[in-house]
């Protein structure tokens, strides 16, 4: 008994060491908003990060759902079927709130481990909870197919098989808008072709299935893609390197999830926004200088809080000068323009990393708001493969975290991983803490629960 608590304790210990790392920076109040960084794990600021299987250029993309920040990775696990040796994909987990590990998922398909190459190229989540993975394709390939992710054992459900068409090109990062199992909503999947050759891809694929259906048509008015001719600035001819979409919801409940605006970013340019029309809507065209991005970076997300329209976007890669896979997060400008948007915060503001992910380019965030305490706070999650990651919040009046006297059993006026000692030896038999300081979870008994109950406490 007294060597399986020391063992826990120590290991929650080391968990609290290794998780409770924030950015050390202070981010100035803007428009009566605050930002706190929660944690971070990566490259500039910890030490553990480099050890971490979450490290790994093949841990390309990353999404918070529900709490929970899902980070997927091909080819991890070696695997032996029939006689064969293969390599497994695996989604690594962390809680979103604290950044503290939780357990793996080891991907399987039809009760197989999931050996696609490349197998966990996207990961994402729907508007209704729902985890979707999908592979990159290769410029052979006919259809892409998009699965969904049981959370609780890492089996694979073939939801759509969908069709390119008679335009074959390579692909690699897709955006879902609505519930891929159309019970709740309509769904809207969309990816961008990526070919090396001169300019880059023109095309853009796109499906769309309504409410109640299972069937997966051509979203662009029947046609499974389409080749664009604007362009921003007009000198392109295409979507060069790692190309991304990312779809906008509607303002009604009628287009809500129908994605017909949309943001394409790529190698050689800033966010363009489109609608289905193929028409540009918006640009960077009219930012100023210190709002534009260098350019080899791609990622950005819009959200609303408290009626302030919001849109995050990456400022820089590995490669930037003086900067280190970093996002801005800025409010738009009236009329929800890029041009007027006003700048608030830089995440982090020194860096997560500066190395090589082998040239992924793609850089994932995903923003949840929710109400607290009658007001309503953006939790805001960045991942860069290969340098780190790190969740942020904003909000008004948010501070960072003080915890008040739940949980100081030393009653040193902090509460710190010497109360997780203190709570140990008194589980242990140490008579100096009483049981009262000590039921931090409060049934009535102190044993180790109420262990686990301050850890959570000091990484909350």
């Amino acid at each position: 008994m007294k060597k399986n608590l020391i063992f826990l304790s120590m290991a929650l210990l080391c968990a609290i060491r290794a998780f409770s790392i924030t950015d050390g920076q202070t981010y100035q109040p803007v428009n009566d908003y605050n930002l706190v960084n929660k944690w971070i794990f990566d490259r500039v600021h910890t030490t553990d990060f480099i050890h971490n299987p979450a490290c790994n250029p093949r841990a390309r993309t990353a999404v918070m759902s529900n709490g929970v920040v899902y980070v997927a990775r091909s080819e991890e696990k070696m695997v032996v079927v029939d006689t064969d040796t293969l390599n497994q994909s695996v989604i690594h987990r962390f809680d979103a709130a604290t950044g503290a590990p939780l357990p793996d998922l080891d991907l399987t398909l039809n009760g197989s481990p999931y050996t696609v190459f490349l197998g966990a190229t996207s990961i994402g989540r729907d508007h209704f909870g729902h985890i979707w993975l999908a592979p990159m394709t290769s410029n052979i390939a006919t259809t892409i197919p998009l699965y969904q992710v049981d959370t609780a054992t890492g089996a694979l459900t073939l939801i759509a098989t969908l069709p390119k068409g008679d335009q074959l090109e390579r692909t690699d990062y897709l955006d879902v808008m609505g519930d891929i199992t159309c019970e709740q909503a309509e769904c809207n999947v969309m990816t961008i072709g990526n070919n090396v050759a001169g300019g880059g891809s023109a095309l853009c694929y796109r499906w769309h299935a309504d409410q109640g259906s299972d069937t997966f048509e051509g979203g662009f008015e029947g046609d499974t893609y389409v080749v664009f001719t604007s362009f921003y600035p007009e000198t392109k001819a295409g979507f060069s390197l790692a190309p991304i979409v990312k779809m906008v919801l509607g303002t009604t409940d009628d287009d809500r999830y129908s994605g017909e605006l949309f943001y394409i970013d790529c190698f050689d340019t800033a966010p363009v926004l489109y609608d289905v029309s193929q028409s540009i809507v918006d640009s960077f065209e009219e930012v100023p200088t210190e709002l534009q991005p260098q350019y080899s970076a791609n990622g950005m997300t819009e959200f609303t809080i408290n009626g302030r329209n919001m849109f995050a976007y990456v400022i820089a890669a590995y490669d930037g000068n003086g900067h280190g896979c970093q996002a801005n997060i800025c409010e738009l400008g009236e009329g929800m323009t890029l041009g007027g948007m006003t700048k608030y915060w830089q995440i982090p503001a020194d860096s997560l990393g500066k190395v090589s992910d082998s040239g992924l380019r793609v850089h994932c965030l995903t923003v949840d708001v929710d109400q607290r305490n009658g007001e309503q706070v953006a939790t805001i999650f960045t991942f860069k493969a290969y340098n780190g990651m790190a969740v942020y919040e904003m909000g008004k009046n948010l501070s960072p975290d003080v915890p008040g006297i739940l949980g100081d059993v030393n009653a040193d006026g902090v509460v710190n991983v010497s109360d997780v000692t203190a709570l140990v030896n008194r589980i242990l038999g140490d008579p100096t803490y009483s049981d009262t300081v000590c039921d931090i979870n409060a049934d009535g008994v102190v044993n180790v629960s109420d262990v686990t109950a301050l850890v959570n406490l000091i990484l909350i």
